[in-house]
């Protein structure tokens, strides 16, 4: 919006001409949507308070969390109201990715929305039925992946990490595999949120990386250079995530341990969203498996959990998902939260090397 407005103003006054430069609206982006979620948080909070909206805490979770108890929940409306606010006010409104992406955030907030709300009503923490979640989610992923996949711009090749010629094309089926990687990613999200500042902490790590990723997969010599895909107008998605790391950030203030707020699956699944989307719209899709190396760890620990017990009777984990685990163990609650950050940057730079390493 500001772009749109304001840029057109640099041929009578020079300073305008900042617009043109991603680099500053990347910037401003952030910093917008932080100080929405930081301003905003605490009389939020206090309207959760004042209606019950209280996270209600599984009994066969670690006892500790017990005293979590009524803690306020639905924190995520907070970051999907920052994220979008800050978006259009930095963005190219006239550029279609980014439109996808901003659908994919709502679209998400929605089915978490309706979760928790479900959630409050009956007083317990039982929300949506798995069939009712993930189909939800499936529609709007495959809206997502069938608008993309009829953009004319739009490739069907996969882009491999480390590989420079190896791009396999997918076809037709690329469409339930971007439904795939967006669900995904999602719900594994999801499954992270389960320790105060464990999933906001990964996703500002991964959506800062994503920024470079997108930065240079629309930047015609970077994408040459780094022998990526170039994307044309991909690069507007970098404030769209500049604008998750900037709201992330505002909303971990108040997320972190002791949490005075928790965002619930009306903040998770759309964050999941959005990192699944933007891996899609700028062709590195594999590469989330690095980026959010934790968000895997985390729904790969459930997977083999409910398997391994199924078949064999047996857990393989004291708890799933992992990080409950290591509760399990001994391990304090900001330990195992702040080691897994540490692992989450680490996959982070890691993925990044990537875009070289071909």
């Amino acid at each position: 919006m500001l772009y749109l407005l304001l840029y057109p103003l640099h041929t009578q006054f020079s300073i305008f001409n900042v617009f043109r430069y991603l680099s500053f609206r990347i910037i401003y982006a952030a910093i917008t949507a932080f100080v929405i979620a930081f301003v905003l948080a605490p009389p939020l909070i206090r309207k959760l308070h004042s209606y019950g909206i209280g996270q209600k805490i599984r009994e066969d979770g670690p006892s500790r969390h017990q005293e979590k108890g009524g803690t306020p929940t639905m924190g995520g409306i907070l970051i999907l109201f920052a994220v979008v606010m800050s978006t259009l006010l930095w963005t190219d409104l006239t550029n279609r990715y980014i439109w996808l992406a901003v659908f994919a955030m709502v679209g998400f907030g929605g089915v978490g929305f309706w979760d928790d709300y479900l959630k409050i009503v009956r007083g317990r923490n039982q929300g949506l039925t798995v069939a009712q979640k993930i189909g939800s989610q499936a529609v709007v992923a495959l809206g997502i992946g069938g608008l993309f996949y009829f953009l004319p711009a739009y490739s069907t090749l996969l882009s491999v990490p480390f590989f420079k010629t190896f791009t396999p094309d997918l076809g037709l089926f690329y469409i339930p595999f971007a439904v795939l990687v967006i669900v995904g990613t999602s719900n594994a999200v999801n499954l992270t949120d389960g320790l105060d500042g464990l999933a906001i902490g990964p996703v500002i790590v991964a959506t800062m990386a994503y920024t470079v990723v997108a930065y240079v997969s629309g930047h015609r010599v970077f994408a040459d250079y780094l022998l990526i895909p170039y994307i044309e107008g991909s690069g507007e998605l970098a404030i769209f995530t500049a604008a998750i790391f900037g709201a992330s950030l505002g909303f971990l203030w108040f997320n972190t341990y002791p949490a005075s707020v928790f965002m619930g699956d009306v903040g998770s699944l759309p964050l999941g969203a959005a990192l699944g989307t933007v891996a899609v719209i700028s062709k590195h899709e594999l590469l989330l498996v690095l980026v959010g190396g934790v968000f895997v760890i985390e729904a790969l620990s459930v997977i083999f959990q409910v398997a391994s017990f199924k078949s064999r009777g047996k857990r393989v984990f004291l708890m799933a998902p992992i990080h409950h685990h290591f509760e399990l163990k001994g391990w304090e609650e900001p330990k195992v939260v702040i080691r897994l950050w540490i692992i989450a940057i680490l996959l982070a730079l890691v993925s990044l090397s990537t875009l070289k390493l071909r």
